[in-house]
């Protein structure tokens, strides 16, 4: 098990850490009833924090944020020496996590995505855990919070009886929703990234070669080209371009300290 704490990937903090770990520190937190917030980076969420200060600090006041693209990985092992052998991706946490909530009858709530999705996320998910409780389901309104609208999600998750909220609304917005509802709910929020579509059957997966190698980018290129172009053919090159400046300490990519209040809005 590894959990060496927060280490300093183009000033935003990234956990060593790894599968073991970050499920048992997810887990540990269900069952105590604690707010916890959880977030699987890659390159496009590591860049959303470089380029956006505000958004930066709320990432450094998550809990837990996961090497979750090779490429991350492989920075925290140059910068700091972290020896990590593997990422932690966000579906394949999502799945370790399920199994553990299912074999320790913890109910989950899932949300985000659109109605479609979770219409086919939730049986392909009973499929794969039988005996898994899913404790509600809601789907993303794809628009800003509106005045006490927190407080009822809040209130609905809290009511239905789980213990852990899995978010798939999109990076940077579900880092941001699980940022600000972490002080509402007695629980972890953990914001998977792609997982509800790839669980759902919408997205494949590429080869495992490809994963292992860095090059998941072009694979999910070539399925969305249009919506992901920039992420990957802009952010992509300016992330090796920040983490050779890093590296050779010609840029001081100074953390900013950890946000500690909510944002005044945010997307549902």
């Amino acid at each position: 098990m590894i959990a060496r704490g927060k280490r300093n990937v183009l000033g935003v903090m990234v956990d060593v850490v790894d599968y073991e770990s970050a499920i048992d520190q997810i887990i540990e937190a269900a069952h105590h009833r604690r707010p916890f917030a959880l977030t699987a980076l890659a390159v496009h969420g590591v860049m959303t924090g470089v380029l956006d200060p505000a958004h930066n600090a709320r990432l450094n006041g998550f809990d837990l944020v996961t090497p979750d693209g090779q490429p991350v990985r492989w920075a925290l092992n140059l910068l700091h020496q972290a020896g990590l052998a593997d990422r932690v991706y966000g579906p394949e946490l999502t799945l370790r996590v399920l199994a553990r909530c299912t074999a320790e009858k913890l109910p989950v709530y899932l949300y985000g995505s659109t109605e479609e999705t979770l219409a086919l996320l939730v049986p392909a998910l009973s499929r794969m855990f039988p005996g898994i409780r899913i404790a509600g389901v809601e789907s993303s309104k794809f628009r800003p919070v509106e005045a006490g609208e927190d407080e009822e999600i809040a209130a609905r998750i809290t009511a239905s009886g789980a213990r852990l909220v899995l978010v798939g609304l999109g990076c940077p917005r579900q880092e941001v929703f699980a940022f600000a509802m972490r002080p509402l709910l007695d629980m972890p929020l953990l914001a998977v990234g792609a997982a509800f579509d790839y669980h759902a059957g919408l997205l494949r997966n590429p080869p495992a070669w490809m994963q292992r190698v860095g090059l998941e980018w072009v694979w999910r290129l070539g399925l969305e080209p249009r919506r992901l172009w920039r992420r990957y053919i802009v952010l992509n090159p300016a992330y090796l371009a920040r983490l050779g400046a890093q590296k050779t300490r010609l840029w001081n990519a100074r953390p900013p300290e950890p946000a500690n209040e909510r944002p005044p809005t945010f997307s549902i």
